[in-house]
């Protein structure tokens, strides 16, 4: 008789996504925010079977969406039998219990996503130590009788004083993690600096740029390395530093992680070690998507992230790249004037930019490996002024 085997594969959670168009935000806008937020939870591992956009003066400070609404999401997941709620902005503390309490169901914001995609995708000790110290700072605020289970987790004399309760128990337990946490990152902060001061006077540059924009793929080309390479976000957390030399001149080259739009603030603060890379770099080679449509509010985020980090006055190159990818826009506003009306739209693009960023531009595609020579002399002309 035929053995009978079994799927023990674990099934695909089905996902709906919630969003709200305030007043400041265009439809265009909310549906672009919607559509990336889409993108996480399928790099999360989500099947995203709908999404919800109400448009409301503001969000509700109860549930986020207004009743209406709420009652139209629960009643889908009911009929659709969906796993899990994802929200596209962090939700507060009373936001998540009231909405959870209305949908009976697992319920996840923007924050939480992020900081799910960065636990599984975490490989060296210090990534993971960094995104556990980011997840323990989201929770904190957010603990209810749920997540007693953390309790269990120790054991012994001292562990819990008279009369206090489980929930108080819990939060004292997340803050000694947060603690240790913090000496770890600490600890691991010292030795790198030690190992970044013991380099000789080499060069330093690092790839900085919005998330699955192709910075990996050209540290690959540039280094000859193999760093992983995915149509994922967030694909590379870790900063890989490889020496490089073009040319006879050497130079460190450092891949790091990506920037996303409404990036959580306790991501920012524990990534800000790995970032050190950045803040150290004597060039960064910003990479840009040309072929997203919406190219230059990435372009703008990601320097405000360098802002706020510390690293906007660094010398840049602009590196836009996925050239083979880039379609003219049906109706494209025409910001270059009359003067280059007979010139292909990738030429105005190009004199454009040009003049904007005073020459340091360049147009490539990393996967076709197109000006890819130019590119390496672009480097080596600024890293040698």
């Amino acid at each position: 008789m035929a053995k009978k085997l079994y799927d023990t594969a674990k099934p695909q959670e089905r996902a709906v996504l919630v969003g709200v168009v305030t007043p400041n935000l265009k439809i265009e806008k909310a549906q672009e925010y919607i559509d990336e937020l889409a993108f996480l939870a399928q790099t999360a591992g989500a099947a995203v079977e709908k999404q919800f956009l109400q448009r409301l003066p503001h969000p509700s400070s109860r549930t986020y969406v207004g009743e209406g609404k709420l009652d139209e999401i629960k009643e889908y997941i009911t009929v659709r039998e969906i796993d899990i709620v994802i929200f596209d902005d962090e939700l507060s503390p009373s936001q998540l219990r009231n909405i959870q309490n209305e949908l009976k169901i697992k319920i996840l914001d923007r924050s939480n996503l992020i900081l799910d995609i960065f636990a599984n995708r975490a490989s060296t000790a210090q990534a993971k130590y960094q995104v556990e110290l980011a997840q323990a700072q989201y929770l904190l605020p957010r603990l209810t009788r749920m997540w007693t289970h953390l309790t269990k987790q120790k054991g012994g004399i001292g562990m819990r004083g008279p009369g206090e309760t489980e929930i108080e128990t819990d939060r004292r337990l997340l803050r000694d993690e947060i603690s240790k946490l913090k000496e770890r990152l600490n600890h691991i902060d010292k030795q790198s600096a030690t190992r970044r001061q013991n380099r000789d006077e080499k060069k330093r540059v690092a790839l900085v740029g919005y998330t699955n924009v192709g910075k990996s793929t050209i540290m690959n080309l540039l280094s000859k390395s193999e760093v992983l390479v995915e149509n994922k976000l967030f694909a590379t957390l870790d900063s890989t530093v490889r020496k490089v030399v073009f040319d006879n001149v050497p130079f460190l080259l450092s891949d790091t992680v990506g920037f996303i739009r409404k990036l959580p603030h306790q991501l920012v603060e524990s990534f800000k070690s790995t970032l050190d890379e950045v803040r150290e770099a004597d060039l960064l080679l910003h990479v840009v998507d040309i072929s997203h449509e919406n190219f230059e509010d990435q372009l703008n985020l990601v320097n405000s992230t360098l802002l706020e980090i510390g690293a906007s006055n660094k010398k840049q190159l602009l590196i836009f790249n996925k050239i083979d990818q880039l379609k003219e826009p049906l109706e494209p506003d025409d910001p270059f004037g009359e003067e280059t009306e007979h010139l292909p739209y990738i030429e105005k693009l190009k004199n454009t930019w040009m003049a904007k960023e005073n020459g340091q531009v360049i147009f490539i595609s990393a996967t076709k490996k197109v000006n890819i020579d130019e590119l390496r002399k672009k480097i080596i002309e600024s890293i040698t002024k």
